[in-house]
């Protein structure tokens, strides 16, 4: 259920438009609608004040101006891990979320030393 201050992300034909953070939800003269006030973050942020129903602030598809419009909720994280620190209870993966085999032999290369390799 998205309550005040969780962050969504808007979806616009099914493709994601913006991120926002709703700022009030509060029910509409129309019953079984509600407003919902949402900061868009974008550049410049702005304040957008929408009338929709609870099942379409709950993730529901519905349309707008003729366009498929969708609200996601977006679970944000208790806090980031640290360069070169792994989140509590996870497996190491690659940028893929492969789980990574532990390389005793494997090196840093620096770019450094890579500049100038390839030019001919």
């Amino acid at each position: 259920m998205t309550t005040m201050n969780d962050l969504v992300l808007i979806y616009v034909e099914d493709n994601p438009m913006a991120f926002a953070r709703v700022e009030d939800i509060q029910p509409d003269i129309k019953n079984g609608w509600f407003q919902i006030k949402l900061l868009i973050l974008q550049i410049p942020p702005t304040l957008v004040t929408w009338i929709l129903r609870d099942a379409y602030i709950n993730g529901e598809e519905y349309t707008m101006g003729g366009q498929k419009m969708r609200l996601e909720k977006v679970v944000v994280p208790e806090s980031i891990p640290k360069s070169g620190e792994k989140e509590p209870g996870k497996k190491e993966s690659d940028d893929f979320g492969q789980q990574k085999a532990k390389d005793t032999k494997s090196k840093v290369i620096s770019l450094a030393d890579l500049k100038g390799h390839g030019k001919k």
